[in-house]
């Protein structure tokens, strides 16, 4: 069987955040069957247009290992009803420049984790129109 290499991105800035604990879960429970890489998102600079022209090396870099993976894993909290700004602000810079998306065809699962009740439907909902928007391949269900 191979070895499937997925990257995880966590949309909360918290160290201990429910959703970090969350994609350490998965990838104590993929065993050998999955490779799940957490990339960090707390220190990207904003993203600004203006660098569309001369689009900095590092942020090809970070696109490249969102391209070479099988698929994506995203946790997020719910923000005010829809994703954080840290995760609104990586799925700009791999968005860009115009027409040079990482997510289209890219299969992407969207989870979350959190004490309250309505727990974070209606951020993943809004982080599965954005991803959709980007054309990546949305997994629909659990």
């Amino acid at each position: 069987m191979s070895t499937h290499n997925v990257v995880a991105f966590c949309g909360s800035l918290r160290k201990y955040s429910y959703n970090r604990g969350l994609l350490r879960a998965l990838i104590e429970v993929a065993g050998n069957e999955m490779h799940i890489e957490i990339i960090d998102i707390a220190d990207l600079p904003l993203y600004n247009q203006d660098v569309d022209t001369a689009y900095p090396k590092e942020m090809s870099a970070f696109k490249d290992k969102i391209r070479s993976a099988d698929g994506v894993m995203i946790a997020t909290p719910e923000h005010n009803r829809s994703i954080p700004a840290a995760l609104k602000n990586m799925l700009d810079w791999t968005s860009r420049p115009y027409g040079e998306t990482t997510w289209k065809g890219k299969p992407v699962a969207v989870l979350g984790a959190t004490p309250g009740g309505g727990g974070t439907a209606v951020g993943q909902y809004h982080l599965k129109q954005i991803l959709t928007y980007l054309d990546a391949r949305v997994l629909g269900q659990p």
